[in-house]
This record gives C-alpha cells, structure tokens and sequence, in this order.
C-alpha cells in the first residue's frame, strides 16, 4: 500500500536549475555513460534541447507559472522511486534515443512511431495547464505537444474500441524503481474514447519550450489536465484501443482508492484524506480545489449523468 508523501515543499527543497542542469549533464557525461555501456545503447543527450516551432496556444492561463526548477526536481514517477527528488536523482539511466510507440488492437491503421516521426504529426503547441496531484499538491506547467487525438485520427478506430490504454516502459535496468514491489510493473492507464479524443487531452514532448527531462516522463507522456496526474501516463511505448475498460496499474494496486476515472473532485475525498483543498507548489496557504480542476466547463459533458461518487 503507497504511503501518503508530504503535500509540502520547502523553497530551499527545491534545486537551484542552474545546479540541476550542471548535475544533469554531469550525470549524462559520467554515470550515463557507465549505464549505456552496459545497456549498449547511446545515453540520452535531448534534455535542456530547446524544441524548434513550438506554437502559441489558445489553452492559456493568467495563473503563474510554477518555476521550471520545481516542475524538474519535484515529481511522482515510481519507476525511479517513491521520493518526490528520486526521479530527478535516478532518471538518467533512462535512454530516449531510440524510441518508438507502437499502436495496436481495435484499429484500421496500426502502427509503430518513432519518436521523430510523432514529433512531426501534428504542430507542437505550449499549453499551459494546472496540474493536480492527488496527494494535494498542484503546479501552473508549460507544456509543449500536440492533440491526443491526432494520433487517434491515424489509428482509425473500429467500432469496438471504447476505451484507449496507455502501457509505459518496463525496464528495470533503465528504471531502478521497478526493482520494487510497490506497483505491478509496467504502468498501465486508460481513457474512455471520448475522454482521449477530447482536445484538452494531449501527448507532451517538452516543458518549458524544452525537450521533455527523463524525470517528467521522457520522451513523450499523456497529460489530462481535468483528472489527478497519475493519470497522465509517462515515458510511454504502447497505446492500446480495446473494447472493455482496462485495468489500470492504480486500480490493481489499491481499487479502494483509485477508481478508472480519477476526475479532480473535491466532493469525492481520498480514504486516507480529503481532497477539498490543494498547495500550489511555491504558495504557503492553501487554495479549494476545482471541480475538474477548473476544466468544467471544457469537459463536464462527458460525464452528464454519471455518478461521480461512485464512479471516482
């Protein structure tokens, strides 16, 4: 059973980015190098990489920003660790050169992308969206990436495909995480169709008109601003149209207190705590939360006439 992290972080727990970025490309020139003989393979060398003909986006907020050095050194991302600065301290051993997403199951146009050829699918814009945890943190991030629903345009769903499903990479040997028992590996999410095909939902492939870093789901991850952020599946391989609801890793791991919808609701509490308020990372006082983390009036359509208390 997952224990509770702290919801709190302190100024002087977060990194410096100048020191972060000095750690990383020492990481990348001595301990990577160590790793990818190993491995046999070429270490990563994109992170810090600026992203070229990144577009304006209408999906903006006046709220501020969270600094880059917090979205970088404080994260969730079991697969490096359980601590919120293990995935920045571990991510390096993670190679995202080669890369390819294979796309399969309910579909007309099945497929396997590489990395390069997503990046060319559809215009990369920044889109900056709130981000909700949900131990009841959030942070204001600058995404760079492009609709979710481009790539399902391509697949071209049968008409049995109801719901999509996200499967992140199993590696141990590049994420040291997976070591542990703590989650039934590999990280497994999942969307209703709909959900997926929504223009909020998008494929990240930066932040901050950055290449994506290793510790934020590197190279490309989901991002669903309306649902809590494990639902945005990181550092993902395969994308799965299937006809029945799947069983996603959080599901497995505690179905108590991880339902398949996983909506921002600030009337549905956690087991272990209520989920009324949030800590915007870098604000001392607390803030409501949103319902759907103030996407309702995108999104509350897709779930007219839902139970949202039992369907959590």
């Amino acid at each position: 059973m997952p224990l509770r992290p702290s919801c709190d972080i302190l100024p002087s727990e977060i990194t410096p980015p100048e020191i972060y970025r000095e750690r990383r490309r020492f990481m990348l020139g001595m301990g990577v190098l160590a790793a990818s003989a190993t491995l046999g393979v070429a270490p990563d060398v994109q992170a810090g990489t600026r992203l070229a003909g990144v577009r304006s986006s209408a999906y903006t907020l006046g709220d501020e920003k969270t600094p880059y050095k917090a979205v970088t050194t404080y994260n969730n991302f079991y697969e490096f660790g359980t601590g919120k600065s293990d995935p920045a301290d571990n991510a390096g051993s993670l190679i995202t050169r080669p890369w390819t997403v294979t796309v399969e199951g309910e579909v007309g146009k099945p497929g396997v992308y590489d990395i390069d050829s997503l990046l060319k699918l559809a215009p990369l814009e920044e889109r900056i969206y709130r981000m909700r945890c949900v131990e009841g943190w959030s942070m204001v991030i600058p995404w760079v990436g492009f609709p979710l629903s481009e790539l399902i345009r391509r697949a071209a769903p049968t008409g049995k495909a109801k719901y999509v499903e996200f499967v992140s990479l199993n590696d141990p040997r590049q994420m040291p995480g997976q070591r542990s028992g703590v989650l039934d590996w590999p990280y497994v999410e999942g969307l209703r169709l709909d959900e997926a095909m929504h223009p909020l939902a998008i494929l990240a492939v930066g932040l901050y008109g950055e290449v994506l870093p290793n510790q934020n789901g590197a190279p490309i991850r989901l991002v669903v601003p309306w649902k809590y952020g494990f639902k945005s599946a990181k550092s993902i391989v395969r994308i799965r149209f299937v006809e029945k609801q799947p069983l996603t890793a959080w599901m497995r791991a505690a179905p108590q207190e991880y339902g398949f919808y996983s909506n921002v609701n600030p009337q549905v509490d956690h087991p272990r705590w209520s989920q009324a308020k949030e800590r915007r990372i870098g604000e001392f006082l607390k803030r409501d939360t949103l319902m759907f983390n103030g996407y309702g009036a995108q999104v509350a359509q897709l779930y007219r006439g839902m139970d949202l208390q039992r369907l959590f």
